[in-house]
């Protein structure tokens, strides 16, 4: 074993640094297509025309929630498959509650209808964790599970229709725009998302969340509370996807029981194109910033330029795929540097 110091090859210590910020040289490249585009086509800007600027943030803040929470699901090696219907689930009962209090004053109802939405959809967030913590069950048959129960649930309450509702607040709240520009969802949005920044990368929970899916083994030697950990990961995820349900009662004014599917391939999306890995132990939650913003422009875009709405699946899945190949490639130039510092 040589003990000169190893150099990192200039073309290897490259390719590092291209899968390292591919999300963001990608989220530049799709703007200025975009950008260009409509300079070609209609002769005026498509990122500094507010109305768009504003419809593409909408779009980022409701796939951001549901990310936010599965953020740490991924990195601590696990996934949660039933967060779309938890975040019908929210929607519907919010929707039921402030349709069933029309003697009450607006901003109550629009209260208490949050609370009920929030309440429950944190129970299939309970079960969650209790499966996947308690019970070892793993996380992708525990969440699918709960993916049928919850969908059962959301349209039994519904009634199997969309709830449709009339309420000044919620309609304030999901449409209105702080100083006539930034839309309080956004605003809603940026607050939860500092939030859980801080908690990822200031606190131990954000610690141990690494750690957990970088070896659990070594976790729990090293004495952290596993348990504890995932049963409240698994409730921070309910959690975000309830607040994705509520900004759409809000935003729509009408709940519906689907309302969070379409949402959760973009959401898992946003998380791997964010950097985090299918191994668990990385990922950020500017990456997934970034990884909803892409999504969103990608699928306000299409709509702009006049494709067929089809063409956004086709689009995120083959994104998926590229995230989940750049995933894999920067694993084994990690894995060729380590070789050859070892040699």
């Amino acid at each position: 074993m040589t003990t000169e110091k190893y150099e990192v090859p200039t073309g290897l210590r490259l390719l590092q640094i291209l899968t390292n910020a591919w999300s963001w040289l990608f989220l530049i490249i799709i703007i200025a297509f975009f950008e260009s585009w409509s300079w070609i086509t209609y002769g005026r800007t498509f990122f500094g025309n507010l109305y768009n600027l504003q419809s593409v943030l909408l779009t980022a803040t409701q796939i951001l929630m549901m990310a936010l929470g599965l953020t740490l699901v991924i990195i601590s090696a696990g996934i949660d498959l039933s967060i779309g219907f938890i975040a019908g689930l929210a929607a519907v009962t919010m929707a039921v509650v402030i349709r069933a209090l029309p003697e009450l004053p607006p901003v109550l109802s629009f209260t208490l209808g949050i609370s009920a939405g929030i309440g429950i959809a944190l129970v299939p967030g309970m079960i969650n964790g209790w499966l996947i913590a308690r019970l070892k069950v793993p996380s992708f048959i525990g969440t699918l599970g709960m993916f049928g129960v919850t969908r059962g649930v959301a349209f039994l309450i519904a009634g199997g229709a969309t709830v449709s509702i009339r309420n000044s607040t919620a309609r304030e709240f999901g449409n209105g725009r702080v100083f006539d520009i930034v839309p309080i969802p956004v605003l809603v949005a940026v607050i939860v998302t500092l939030i859980f920044h801080y908690l990822l990368s200031h606190t131990r929970f954000g610690l141990y969340t690494y750690a957990m899916g970088g070896n659990i083994q070594s976790a729990i030697r090293a004495g952290v509370n596993t348990t504890r950990i995932t049963f409240m990961i698994y409730l921070m995820s309910a959690f975000t996807a309830a607040l994705a349900g509520i900004f759409y009662t809000a935003r729509f004014s009408a709940g519906a029981a689907d309302a969070g599917e379409p949402i959760l391939l973009n959401a898992v999306a946003a998380v791997f194109i964010g950097g985090a890995s299918l191994t668990g132990g990385s990922g950020t939650i500017a990456g997934t910033v970034i990884g909803s913003l892409i999504i969103a422009i990608i699928q306000f875009g299409l709509v702009f330029i006049g494709m067929p709405p089809f063409w956004q699946f086709i689009t995120v899945g083959l994104v998926i795929i590229i995230a989940v190949l750049i995933d894999q490639s920067r694993a084994s130039l990690a894995r060729a540097t380590s070789a050859g510092a070892a040699s």
